[in-house]
C-alpha cells in the first residue's frame, strides 16, 4: 500500500499558492516539457488566467520517494471562502504560505482560523524572500503572534518554518542560504505532516467537492475516512438533513494521479477519491454502507451576504450578440451554476423574468456574470445590494473587517474616504514609508470604494476584506454624488455633439458608438441626471465663415470594468451585458416614464 499525505495550500490573495503547486508538479515530473511552463498550470480557465487569480480549488497529486501527495490548490479571496471551508476537510495538514515583505493579512488570519478550529497541523512556508525589502524573521514572529491569537494547541504552535521563492523554484530552511530546489519542502511535508488516519469499519465518504463532465455527469469528490471502498460497490447515500437515505451503486472509482484522474478498483481509507454514478447529490452528503448507513455531520458554509438582481435583456439592442436570450435559458444556466457553487441562492424575482441571486460579494457575483456572457448569455443585471437580517428584533447588516495597505502620504484620503461610509478605523501601522490601516466597516460601504480609493492614491492602495459578523444597522451611506448623462435619442454618437458638451460632464462613450434612449452615456458634474442629444451631427451647408470651426477634441471615454461598472450604478439603473459590449442604462428607459415615476 502506498504511503499518503494530504495538504491543502492557503493564504491570502497573491502570495504565491498557485506558483508553488506548479513547481511542486515539476518537481514530480508531471509535466513532459518543462518549457512551456510560461503560464499557470492550474488556473486553466480563461478568467482565472486574465485575472491571475484562483477561483475554483484544484486538485492535484505528487508522487516524491514512495510517498503520494494530493495537494489542493484554493482560492485567497473572501468572496470564494466557500471553497476554502469544504476543502480543509479533505486534508490532514496545511501549508500556511506568507508573503515575506506583505506579512499575516486579513485573509490568512480567516483561512487560517478555519484550518487551526478544524485540528490541522500547518507547515508555514516564508514566500517571495528573493524580494529587496523583504523581511522573514519578522513574519515568522507575526505568524507566531497569529496563531497564538487563534487559539492554536501546543502541537499546532510547534510548526516547522521554510523559507524559499516559488517563483525562482527553491526553499531552505534559513532565509539566506539559497538552495537549487524545492526538496527540503517535499521532505518537511513528509516527516511533518500526519499520515491520514486508518479506520476500519463500514465505508464513509463525506462528499466535499463536486466536478461536472458532460460525457459522464456529476462526479462526487471527497476523503474515504473509514473502511475500503470498491468499484460496483452496493451503497446508501446520506442527504445533509440526515434523514433521506438512497440505495445506490458505484459505477467507477477514480483517485487523482497528477493532473488527471486514473480508474481504479478499490480505494483504501485515508485517500481522496472521485466517484461516478451517483445521482442527485449535494456537497455536504455522505456516502456510507449499503446495509446499516453512518452518516458524517455535513459541512457548515457561511451565508451569503450581498443580493443582485438578473433580468432578461429588454434594451433596444436585443439579441444582437448572443445566443442565450430568453429567461428560460437564464434559469436553467443559474440552475447547473448552483450544483457547483455551494456559496449561491437564486429566487424567483418579482416577476417570471427576473431572478435574485445570493454570494458572497461584488467578485463572487461578477465571475458568474462574466462566465455567462462568454458562454453566448445576454441580462442584464441590477445594482448589488446587501442583505439585512433581523435578529432578536433588531435590524443587522453584515459588517466587514478591511485592511487597506496604501503610501504615507496618503493615509488620511484613505481615513476620510472610510470614515464617510462609516468605517471605525480600528488600528494603524506604519513601517518603510507605508501604512497599514484596519477597519471595520459595513459592506454597504465596500460598494463602490475601491474605484474611489484607486483614484485617490493614485492607485498605490491595496485593499482586502472579509465577513466578520452580523451588526446592528448603522444607518445610510452617502454613495456615489454624481448625477448621469442619458442619452435622449436612439442612434450614432457624433464627435461634434460630444465635444460640444464635454464641459457637462466625463462621458463613457466614443464616436461613432451606437447609442439608444435612455442609455447612461457618462456621468454630470453635478448631482442631477440630464438628458442630453449626442446624435445630431454638423449641418454641412455653407452658411458661415470659412475656417471659423474649430476642430473636435475629445477627451477619452471612462471604461469600465464589470465590477466597477456594478459598483457605479444607482438603485433606477442596470448593467446590461452582452458577449461583446457592456452598458449602462435607466430601468425607464423613456424620459416622460422617469419623470412621472420620481412624483
Amino acid at each position: 500500500m502506498q504511503k499518503l499525505r494530504n495538504i491543502a495550500i492557503i493564504a491570502h490573495v497573491d502570495h504565491g499558492k498557485t506558483t508553488l503547486v506548479d513547481k511542486m508538479i515539476l518537481a514530480g515530473n508531471l509535466l513532459r516539457e518543462p518549457s512551456k511552463t510560461g503560464d499557470l498550470v492550474l488556473d486553466n480557465n480563461d478568467l482565472e488566467r486574465e485575472r491571475g487569480i484562483t477561483i475554483l480549488s484544484k486538485n492535484v497529486s505528487v508522487v516524491y520517494k514512495d510517498y503520494k501527495i494530493n495537494i489542493i490548490d484554493t482560492p485567497g479571496h473572501a468572496d470564494f471562502g466557500g471553497e476554502v471551508e469544504r476543502v480543509l476537510n479533505m486534508c490532514d495538514g496545511v501549508l500556511l504560505l506568507v508573503d515575506a515583505f506583505e506579512g499575516t493579512m486579513p485573509q490568512t488570519r480567516f483561512v487560517l482560523q478555519k484550518a487551526l478550529a478544524l485540528g490541522k497541523k500547518p507547515i508555514v512556508v516564508i514566500n517571495k524572500v528573493d524580494k529587496p525589502n523583504c523581511r522573514p524573521e519578522v513574519v515568522n514572529e507575526q505568524v507566531f503572534d497569529l496563531m497564538f491569537t487563534l487559539d492554536a494547541t501546543e502541537e499546532q504552535l510547534d510548526y516547522k518554518t521554510i523559507y524559499g521563492s516559488a517563483k525562482q523554484g527553491w526553499m531552505s530552511h534559513k532565509w539566506n542560504e539559497k538552495t537549487d530546489s524545492i526538496v527540503p519542502l517535499l521532505d518537511a511535508i513528509i516527516d511533518e505532516i500526519p499520515a491520514p488516519a486508518t479506520t476500519e469499519g463500514t465505508p464513509q465518504l463525506l462528499v466535499t467537492s463536486l466536478e461536472y463532465s458532460s460525457y459522464i455527469g456529476r462526479i462526487a469528490v471527497g476523503k474515504l475516512t473509514r473502511g475500503t471502498l470498491v468499484n460496483g460497490q452496493n451503497v446508501t447515500l446520506a442527504k445533509r438533513d440526515g434523514k433521506t437515505l438512497v440505495k445506490t451503486k458505484i459505477k467507477d472509482l477514480m483517485v487523482f494521479d497528477g493532473l488527471g484522474k486514473k480508474k481504479v478498483d478499490k480505494v483504501e481509507c485515508g485517500e481522496i477519491c472521485a466517484l461516478v454514478g451517483i445521482e442527485g447529490f449535494e456537497i455536504g452528503d455522505t456516502i456510507c454502507d449499503a446495509e446499516n448507513p453512518e452518516p458524517l455531520p455535513p459541512i457548515k458554509i457561511d451565508e451569503p451576504t450581498m443580493s443582485m438582481l438578473f433580468t432578461i435583456n429588454n434594451s433596444p439592442f436585443f439579441g444582437k450578440d448572443g445566443k442565450y436570450v430568453t429567461s428560460r435559458h437564464i434559469k436553467e444556466r443559474l440552475d447547473s451554476e448552483l450544483e457547483r457553487n455551494l456559496a449561491l441562492r437564486v429566487e424567483q424575482g418579482q416577476n417570471a423574468d427576473s431572478f435574485v441571486v445570493y454570494g458572497r460579494g461584488v467578485l463572487h457575483l461578477s465571475v458568474l456574470v462574466e462566465t455567462m456572457r462568454r458562454e453566448g448569455y445576454e441580462l442584464q443585471v441590477g445594482q448589488p445590494k446587501v442583505i439585512i437580517k433581523e435578529i432578536d428584533g433588531v435590524k443587522c447588516e453584515p459588517v466587514e473587517e478591511m485592511t487597506i495597505d496604501c503610501p504615507d502620504e496618503v493615509a488620511g484620503t484613505v481615513i476620510e474616504l472610510t470614515t464617510r461610509r462609516k468605517g471605525t478605523l480600528t488600528n494603524m501601522e506604519s513601517s518603510n514609508g507605508r501604512t497599514r490601516l484596519e477597519f471595520d466597516i459595513p459592506s454597504r460601504g465596500i460598494i463602490g470604494l475601491r474605484s474611489n480609493m484607486l483614484t485617490a492614491t493614485a492607485g498605490e492602495a491595496i485593499m482586502s476584506h472579509r465577513l466578520r459578523a452580523f451588526e446592528p444597522y448603522m444607518g445610510d451611506i452617502d454613495m456615489r454624488t454624481n448625477g448621469s448623462i442619458i442619452a435622449s435619442e436612439t442612434g450614432t454618437a457624433y464627435a461634434y455633439s460630444i465635444d460640444k458638451l464635454q464641459d457637462r460632464g466625463r462621458f463613457f462613450i466614443s464616436p461613432m458608438e451606437e447609442v439608444y434612449m435612455g442609455q447612461v452615456i457618462g456621468e454630470h458634474t453635478r448631482s442631477n441626471d440630464i438628458t442630453v442629444n449626442v446624435c445630431k451631427a454638423k449641418q454641412l451647408t455653407n452658411m458661415r465663415a470659412s475656417g471659423s470651426d474649430d476642430k473636435a477634441v475629445i477627451v477619452p471615454p471612462r471604461v469600465f470594468s464589470l465590477e466597477e461598472a456594478l459598483e457605479y450604478i444607482k438603485e433606477d439603473e442596470y448593467v446590461e451585458v452582452t458577449p461583446h459590449s457592456m452598458r449602462l442604462r435607466k430601468i425607464l428607459l423613456n424620459e416622460i416614464d422617469r419623470k412621472r415615476a420620481a412624483k
